[in-house]
């Protein structure tokens, strides 16, 4: 009944979906034109390219023969969704109204290294308190603090970090973990940054894409952060906890933390996710989103495919342990915040 019921509703969808991607001009466009528009501001404008020695004409060369003008939207969205995901990026999405494609392969082929049920069970025993969506708790005995930061989408106040740092204050080290955060605002990353620094210093470099050849690039733009002046501030050992998942503007935290003396990157290598995305529209309507700035750390290493751990730090949690309560990678950071400055130097 089920599989029948999914038929019905795929045929009542398709004739809708015929219609998608139609201006107002009785004919609708031809997917070829929105192909080869794509191919030009994708070659254009994506910061990859070189970086990843991607053969994109020739992807886009094999997409087009799978086309024709009378190609319906929705093979025509699988087709260009397929082409893109090429690009290996997460940052890159094609929006149509009926669909928005993403490219998942850059965690999904990596162990979780992480299982919220664990922490919250067996490490936090369904205690810790909340403040927006950041969780914070002590661990003793050797008085660990621990800050859970999910995703750098949900806002962060000063005040609010000020608060949680003080109630921190008096721990020995503290863990921020912010296993399978995908990103969000880079906005937000400054604000934790300043917390743990007591000077201004070069975090890395950006640059913008300025024409069409692969090497079109501006000169580095130099990305510097400042302490959090007259706030509360935390100096201590520091431990980040990372995963595949963690993509985009935690990418960025990680790269920005990682170069910071009293830190130690502990887990596995993030995601990556190191550009700033661009949007542009197709003759169909539909909009492309890829990323147009790469951004480098102080060394001008890009980080787009990733942040290894801290020398020493690689560490892992097998999903058959996650199940019975055991975190390795939250184990290991409290037994070296546990034994105090000198393991974490």
């Amino acid at each position: 009944m089920i599989k029948v019921a999914f038929r019905i509703l795929f045929l009542l969808i398709l004739p809708a979906l015929a219609l998608i991607g139609c201006s107002d001009d009785p004919s609708p466009s031809n997917p070829l034109d929105s192909l080869d528009a794509l191919e030009k501001i994708v070659a254009e404008r994506y910061c990859y390219l070189g970086e990843k020695e991607i053969d994109w004409h020739g992807a886009c060369a094999e997409a087009r023969s799978l086309l024709a003008p009378d190609t319906d939207p929705l093979t025509t969205f699988t087709v260009m969704s397929n082409l893109l995901d090429t690009l290996r990026d997460g940052h890159v999405n094609l929006s149509a109204p009926f669909a928005t494609s993403y490219y998942k392969k850059w965690w999904s082929d990596y162990p979780q290294d992480f299982d919220d049920r664990c922490l919250q069970e067996y490490y936090l025993h369904f205690g810790g308190l909340q403040s927006g969506s950041i969780q914070y708790a002590v661990f003793l005995p050797d008085t660990i603090g621990y800050i859970r930061y999910p995703s750098f989408s949900s806002p962060v106040g000063e005040s609010q970090l000020d608060y949680i740092l003080a109630l921190l204050g008096d721990t020995k080290g503290l863990v921020i973990d912010i296993r399978d955060n995908g990103g969000g605002l880079l906005t937000n990353v400054p604000a934790f940054v300043g917390r743990f620094i007591d000077r201004e210093f070069l975090a890395g470099y950006i640059r913008h894409k300025t024409g069409p050849g692969a090497d079109d690039f501006s000169d580095p733009y130099p990305v510097k952060y400042s302490p959090a002046s007259g706030r509360v501030q935390y100096f201590k050992p520091i431990a980040v906890l990372t995963n595949r998942s963690c993509f985009s503007a935690a990418n960025d935290f990680v790269s920005v933390m990682k170069q910071l003396p009293q830190v130690k990157i502990v887990g596995a290598r993030t995601g990556g996710g190191g550009g700033l995305p661009f949007t542009s529209e197709l003759p169909n309507g539909w909009a492309i989103r890829f990323s147009a700035s790469p951004m480098y750390d102080a060394a001008m290493q890009s980080t787009e495919s990733g942040i290894d751990p801290s020398e020493g730090c690689e560490v892992h949690s097998p999903a058959a342990e996650l199940a019975e309560g055991k975190d390795a990678i939250l184990d290991f950071a409290l037994d070296m915040l546990g034994k105090g400055i000198e393991k974490i130097k």
